[in-house]
C-alpha cells in the first residue's frame, strides 16, 4: 500500500483526536506491526517530533484507539436496561447498543477486531473482549433459565454467533448509505433470536 502523505502547507492544525483518526485508519489498513513512525507522518502531514508532541509512542495510539471502542462497549452491560428485567429484553438491548457503538465509531471498533494479541495492549484489548463475551453469555444463558431461549441451545455459542454476525457488519455497513442500527437489530433479531426463542 503507499501512503499519501497530506500537504504540510495546505492541512489543519491537529489536535490528539485529529491525530489517533489518522493513525487508526492507517493501522487498520497497515496492520499495527506494518505501521511505522514514518508511515503516520507521510498520513498526517506532520513531522514525527510533531507527532511526539502528542504521544509518547506507536502503543499509546493504538490504546487511544481500542479504549474508544472499549470504553462504550464495555459500558453497555452495566446500564441500567442490560441490567434489569427479564433476560431476554437485556439481550435484545445489548444487541441493540452494540450496533449503535459500531455504527458511530465504525473505525475503531474495526481496529478492535483486528487486534491478535501481539503486544501488550492488545492482549489488554483481547481480555476486555472476552469478559464482554461472557457477560453477554451469563444474559442468554438467564433467559435459557426462564424459558424464553430454548434450552437446547449452549449459552456461550449462542452468544458467539449472535455477536459474529454483529462484527461480521463491519466489513460492509457504512451508516450514511446502509440501514440504521434500528433496522440492522430487527433484521438479527428475525434471523437470530427467533430462531432460538421457545416455541
Amino acid at each position: 500500500m503507499t501512503v499519501n502523505a497530506a500537504p504540510r502547507e495546505n492541512r489543519t492544525p491537529y489536535t490528539l483526536d485529529t491525530l489517533l483518526d489518522v493513525a487508526v485508519s492507517v493501522f487498520t489498513e497497515r496492520g499495527y506491526d506494518g505501521t511505522s513512525f514514518q508511515h503516520l507522518s507521510l498520513a498526517s502531514g506532520l513531522s514525527k517530533s510533531s507527532i511526539y508532541h502528542h504521544i509518547e509512542s506507536k502503543e499509546q495510539l493504538l490504546r487511544l484507539g481500542l479504549e474508544r471502542a472499549l470504553e462504550p462497549l464495555m459500558a453497555t452491560i452495566s446500564e441500567p436496561r442490560a441490567l434489569e428485567g427479564p433476560a431476554i429484553g437485556r439481550l435484545e438491548y445489548l444487541i441493540r447498543r452494540n450496533l449503535e457503538i459500531l455504527a458511530e465509531r465504525l473505525p475503531y471498533v474495526t481496529l478492535l477486531l483486528n487486534v491478535h494479541g501481539n503486544t501488550e495492549t492488545e492482549r489488554w484489548a483481547l481480555e476486555q473482549r472476552r469478559s464482554y463475551n461472557r457477560a453477554v453469555a451469563a444474559v442468554v444463558q438467564d433467559a435459557i433459565d426462564e424459558g424464553d431461549i430454548r434450552a437446547d441451545v449452549d449459552a456461550k455459542t449462542t452468544a458467539r454467533l449472535v455477536f459474529g454476525m454483529i462484527n461480521s457488519v463491519r466489513e460492509w455497513y457504512r451508516p450514511e448509505r446502509n440501514v440504521t442500527p434500528e433496522a440492522l437489530t430487527a433484521q438479527i433479531h428475525s434471523l437470530l433470536l427467533d430462531g432460538i426463542r421457545t416455541r
